[in-house]
């Protein structure tokens, strides 16, 4: 496995100079975004696409220190009902097509979350359902059959099209799919260019094991974010581990994502990375730094320096 960087951690810096810096950090891969919610600071999509000498440029940046691109994102909610839903489908389409021009076979996104009927304007997230009523689970058969599965055989075969290979699924709240058992759905019903991108700070928080979690996923392993969270002893014992705090909040929330290395121990990182690699998965990991409880700097070089160390080769 080799590592990579999710670039909006460096969205401060010039794309040149964001480049320079992961590779005083001995960093050879970029994970760039291309919309959806984020601004997409070294990636002005529609640009690139509209003139070939922006592409040549970006390419010759990149291989001129011996880099390369490891997955675009997309990461959105392209199933919202609203203007937002409308957005991240366009930013979806553009990411697609910006692949094809690039040569990149990867994109990392997350499933989205359609509205619970026909009739709502918001998404809803549906985590619980019982035999009775039947609501919750109309709700949830909607989202599935109606929405979300037509959705993704129309997104697979434009995909193919643009040269797409496999598309990583992050496992993140508030989506359809958020676990191994989500992926699984959506990927028997639209096929195995589906599948995860398996981040094990989200099954962690959620109570998941993510060492077990790689094991049930096998080949359906696309891509793996290096990111770390941690249970807040005294406050996650008290509240459990549902937290709607604002994740700026760090001193008062039950848990929050931290460094590599400052959630799990060292050996548990090692655990993880080889069960994943045992499992057939030896591509990309990308660090997605989101700890706000240090600077961004001292994230993301004690994050690159664990990882170093425990990545299977």
């Amino acid at each position: 496995m080799k590592l990579s960087f999710c670039t909006d951690s460096l969205g401060h810096l010039p794309f040149e100079q964001m480049l320079d810096k992961l590779l005083e950090l001995g960093v050879y891969g970029v994970e760039m975004t291309t919309g959806g919610w984020s601004s997409a600071p070294h990636l002005p999509t529609e640009a690139l696409l509209g003139s070939a000498t922006q592409l040549q440029n970006l390419l010759k940046a990149l291989e001129s220190r011996g880099m390369s691109i490891a997955a675009l994102n997309v990461s959105g909610n392209p199933l919202d009902p609203g203007e937002l839903g409308q957005k991240h489908k366009h930013d979806t389409e553009n990411a697609l097509a910006l692949a094809g021009e690039l040569g990149v076979k990867k994109i990392v996104m997350m499933s989205g979350l359609p509205p619970a009927s026909p009739h709502d304007t918001i998404p809803n997230w549906i985590t619980y359902t019982v035999s009775w009523p039947p609501t919750l689970k109309n709700c949830l058969d909607y989202q599935w059959n109606e929405v979300a599965i037509p959705y993704w055989q129309g997104l697979v075969a434009r995909a193919k099209q643009s040269g797409v290979e496999k598309f990583a699924l992050e496992n993140f709240s508030s989506m359809l799919v958020w676990n191994p058992e989500t992926l699984f759905r959506l990927r028997n019903a639209v096929g195995d260019m589906v599948g995860l991108n398996l981040d094990p700070s989200h099954l962690l928080w959620m109570g998941a094991d993510p060492i077990a979690a790689a094991r049930a996923l096998g080949p359906a392993i696309h891509h793996c974010h290096g990111k770390d969270v941690r249970m807040e002893r005294g406050l996650v014992n008290i509240n459990g581990l549902l937290e709607t705090k604002p994740v700026e909040d760090v001193a008062n929330r039950a848990w929050n994502y931290v460094a590599v290395g400052c959630g799990q121990d060292l050996q548990w990182w090692k655990e993880f990375f080889s069960v994943v690699r045992m499992m057939g998965y030896n591509d990309w990991v990308s660090l997605e730094m989101e700890d706000l409880t240090m600077s961004v700097e001292a994230g993301i070089t004690s994050s690159i320096a664990a990882l170093k160390q425990t990545i299977s080769q």
